[in-house]
């Protein structure tokens, strides 16, 4: 290995150069480095941590551009600057030297790198007459990347239109899928109606089978009756006409002349025509044993025909025995029954007597009502007295919360719902009913039409700050949630809280509204006159399509509440469209708030069904799979995809992962029957189809 010595002497090889041009300034001047050292030494190719047989990839980029260097000789030319040779000769022979250095001892690597930090110290100090080259090398760089961004710029329209595009696909996928649905249901209906209608003809088909064997058993057995008679007749007949052969030649026995005078042909005759009245007397006797007791068949007949009447009448009579036996039982346990709560009624009776107070009289609420006796009269029409109480107290409530300048905030609890989280006093906005009504139906034409549907309670905050701006929302807020917790006699108030709460699922006003509309579109319809009115006949018809699950005692209340009365005929008129209209403060018309109790009932006692179908404790664990049996057993008609919802609803899982097929999981997925019902009870609930009786299924 070479020496520090050594080294310094293979510096006494340095030259000048003998290249000015090549590292010229741009004052025309040979750079100190050029002027110093030319190294003759063939080149090496290493770098640090690189082996001598791998390949060494030079950093020096050969720069071709437009921008030029302000030099006398290069002005107004392009710049084309290889790496300039004394640069190789150094770099090859720094290569060199470095393959000989030995790192095994820190010291010894310091001392051979001096030598070499002062070479480059020189190019270092005169390393900015590359300023020229390097500014030109970034120039061509910023023009480059301009040419870049305002091609990114350019392509801008395209991305949003892809997007724009893609938006469009998705929608139409969408649709297509929904259609794709709805073929479905329709296909898998209209198959469970040809299965009914397969196992009705393999029925009848069964049934006309087991009547062709009975008929073919009939007629094998009077085919076989038929016969013996026509063999007895035939035998009678030939002992008759034995019997008629014999009487004429007795006959001609005893005329004169036929036997002449001989008395032995006499005696032979008379002989035998004893033995022939022997025999004639026999036979006789023996018919008369075998066939003495043998009616007429017309007679027989006849009884028989008599016999059926007479059995069918008893049967009548004891199936009608049985009913009226039955009934009478009933009647006798209804009458204890009755004596029962007669008697547990008159101890209630005696007991309230002895320990109630007398019943308020509610006219001397007119004095405090504001709006006096008239308004008192039209807020207690109709109503008792549990709904009378909560009237008064709405008034009341109304009176105390117009006196609140402001409201206290109820803080950042978890507990607090996000649209009252605040601090500090709110101000109360006091609005009249009909202004918190109003705001409240906007709120829902909004919600409706929202795309992106976020949490009910988020979208109620941001269409407040849309409506009153950012600063007031949150005292909206609190003023609105206070006067639909008030007002729970108000019907839009009550479900707009309950929603809000998260008591009732949104759906459930929405369908609502939906099938109020679909009603009135179908009494359009039936107006062919568009007068505006229809018989009440016409009406009766409606309901019943619209709603064809329906009693006929449901129909008889819908009709009464829309104003037919006992001296109401078919053909008396009915202004339809004034049965869904609201007043000022938002309140419905009868019919329609009957719409609605039948609703909740109906609701109540498919959801009660449910339960006594499972049979099971209200804390007990009922499977995915169990519930999916019970709801098809008390729902057969219920389509696959409301079957999912239900499901989806009370176990808490995306439709589109309720695994309808996999029973495996079906079973392993359960919840306790009080927490299934009480969600199913937040949603919208509600039978599907007609039950079939147990005997059609």
């Amino acid at each position: 290995m070479a020496n520090p010595q050594t080294r310094n002497q293979s510096f006494s090889k340095l030259s000048p150069c003998s290249y000015p041009c090549v590292a010229t300034c741009h004052h025309g001047l040979h750079t100190p480095v050029a002027r110093r050292f030319y190294i003759n030494e063939s080149p090496v190719q290493m770098t640090a941590g690189i082996e001598p047989n791998q390949e060494y990839k030079d950093p020096w980029v050969l720069v071709t551009s437009q921008p030029t260097i302000l030099c006398s000789s290069w002005q107004q030319q392009p710049l084309s600057i290889s790496k300039p040779r004394y640069l190789e000769q150094l770099e090859n022979y720094l290569r060199k030297e470095l393959l000989l250095l030995d790192l095994s001892t820190d010291s010894a690597q310091e001392l051979r790198l001096q030598p070499y930090r002062e070479i480059f110290e020189f190019f270092i100090e005169d390393f900015k007459t590359y300023k020229p080259l390097l500014s030109s090398i970034k120039n061509a760089y910023e023009v480059m990347l301009a040419h870049q961004r305002e091609k990114i710029r350019s392509l801008e329209p395209l991305k949003a239109k892809i997007v724009t595009v893609n938006e469009d696909c998705s929608e139409r996928v969408l649709a297509m899928r929904a259609e794709e649905r709805h073929e479905i249901s329709v296909l898998k209906k209209e198959k469970m109606n040809l299965l009914k209608l397969i196992d009705k003809k393999n029925e009848e088909k069964i049934s006309l089978q087991c009547e062709v064997a009975k008929l073919r058993k009939s007629l094998a057995e009077e085919y076989l009756r038929y016969l013996t008679e026509r063999d007895a007749r035939k035998i009678l007949i030939g002992d008759l006409n034995e019997l008629r052969y014999q009487r004429e030649d007795m006959s001609l026995a005893q005329s004169p002349g036929v036997w002449g005078e001989d008395p032995v042909k006499l005696t032979l005759a008379l002989k035998m025509t004893r033995q022939d009245l022997t025999r004639t007397q026999m036979e006789l006797n023996t018919m008369k044993a075998n066939f003495g007791d043998v009616v007429p068949r017309r007679d027989f007949e006849m009884q028989e025909k008599t016999n059926m009447e007479l059995q069918e009448q008893l049967e009548s009579l004891r199936g009608d025995y049985e009913e009226v036996r039955k009934e009478h039982e009933m009647l006798l346990q209804l009458h204890m029954s009755t004596l029962k709560e007669r008697d547990q009624f008159y101890n209630e009776l005696q007991e309230i007597q002895r320990t109630s107070t007398p019943r308020p009289d509610w006219t001397k609420c007119e004095s405090v009502i504001a709006g006096g006796q008239e308004r008192w009269l039209v807020l207690a029409e109709g109503k008792n007295s549990d709904q009378l109480v909560d009237v008064l107290l709405e008034e009341i409530g109304m009176g105390l919360l117009r006196e609140k300048d402001f409201f206290p905030g109820l803080g950042f609890g978890d507990s607090i719902p996000p649209f009252l989280r605040f601090d500090g006093p709110v101000k109360n906005k006091k609005p009249s009913k009909k202004e918190v009504v109003n705001l409240l139906k906007d709120a829902w034409k909004e919600r409706v039409a929202e795309e992106q549907k976020e949490s009910f309670p988020d979208f109620f905050f941001n269409f407040l700050e849309r409506r009153f701006g950012v600063n007031e929302a949150m005292a909206w807020a609190y003023t609105i949630f206070e006067n639909i917790k008030l007002f729970r006699s108000s019907e839009i108030m009550s479900q707009f809280y309950a929603v809000l709460m998260g008591k009732t699922l949104e759906s459930v006003y929405i369908n609502q509204k939906d099938t109020l509309f679909h009603l009135l579109k179908e009494l359009i319809n039936a107006d062919t006159q568009n007068e505006g009115s229809i018989t009440m006949e016409q009406f009766s018809t409606v309901l019943k399509t619209t709603f064809p699950l329906k009693k006929e005692e449901q129909i008889m209340e819908l009709m009464e509440a829309a104003g037919w009365g006992p001296d109401s005929s078919n053909t008396d008129m009915l202004n339809y469209r004034s049965l869904f209209t609201e007043d000022e403060e938002g309140q419905s018309e009868p019919f329609v708030q009957k719409l609605w109790e039948q609703y909740n009932s109906e609701k109540e006692a498919y959801l009660e069904e449910l339960k006594q179908e499972l049979n099971m404790e209200p804390l007990e664990e009922v499977t995915l799979l169990k519930m999916r049996g019970t709801l098809m057993n008390i729902d057969p008609t219920m389509d696959r995809q409301t079957l999912s919802a239900y499901l989806s609803q009370a176990y808490q899982i995306p439709a589109i992962d309720v695994p309808l097929d996999d029973e495996e999981r079906q079973g392993i997925i359960s919840v306790t029957l009080e927490t299934a019902l009480d969600r199913l009870k937040m949603a919208d609930t509600k039978r599907v189809g007609p039950r079939e009786p147990e005997q059609a299924s």
